[in-house]
């Protein structure tokens, strides 16, 4: 498969193909032992990412996100099942650059923090940084201790090169400025550690 006009086809990187068709590794799509699964989120998933996040962003651990913003990225999104059917985490990886993501808005239920679910999230994520050729995953946590047991880092501020920076610091996203560590982004990260993970 190719994208692009009959002059300038690109062909498809095999991890591609496979997501597209539905053949890429489905170990997070299958239930383990405890009912569970970690699939890519549906758009009808945005309530259920509000619901998720809600206590998170009221304890101000997480910023609240519109739903026009989740809907926008739901693509970027994976949704842990209970074994009922019913969301009961969720997570996002968002690609800065072509060597680097975020994990961003991993929340679980508070019946299943400590029950291994926020762990397969998490992998789920890295596995898909890993098919989109993403070297390196920031995070910006209160949950040190969580993603050190990964293989996290903290980081100091200069983790790209200047010309990336540069870049980078057009970028009108609020994780890229988290990333970097502008100024203006200063109160949104108060407590927060900044992580990072060499795949």
């Amino acid at each position: 498969m190719c994208l692009g006009g009959l002059q300038d086809r690109v062909p498809l990187p095999r991890s591609m193909l496979d997501r597209m068709s539905g053949h890429a590794a489905a170990a997070f799509d299958e239930r383990d032992e405890h009912g569970i699964r970690v699939r890519p989120a549906l758009a009808s998933d945005v309530p259920h990412i509000q619901r998720l996040i809600a206590p998170y962003v009221d304890r101000r651990i997480l910023l609240g996100k519109e739903n026009v913003a989740l809907y926008g990225s739901i693509q970027q999104f994976r949704i842990a099942e209970g074994p009922d059917g019913v969301p009961i985490g969720c997570g996002a990886l968002a690609v800065f650059w072509d060597d680097i993501a975020e994990v961003r808005t991993l929340a679980l239920d508070g019946e299943w923090i400590h029950k291994r679910v926020g762990h397969r999230m998490l992998e789920a994520l890295e596995h898909d940084a890993r098919e989109l050729g993403v070297a390196r995953i920031f995070c910006l946590t209160f949950e040190v201790e969580f993603f050190a047991k990964h293989g996290y880092l903290e980081i100091g501020e200069q983790v790209v090169s200047p010309d990336v920076y540069a870049e980078l610091v057009r970028s009108s996203d609020e994780g890229v400025a988290e990333f970097l560590d502008l100024a203006r982004v200063k109160p949104n990260t108060l407590g927060n550690t900044r992580m990072l993970k060499i795949l």
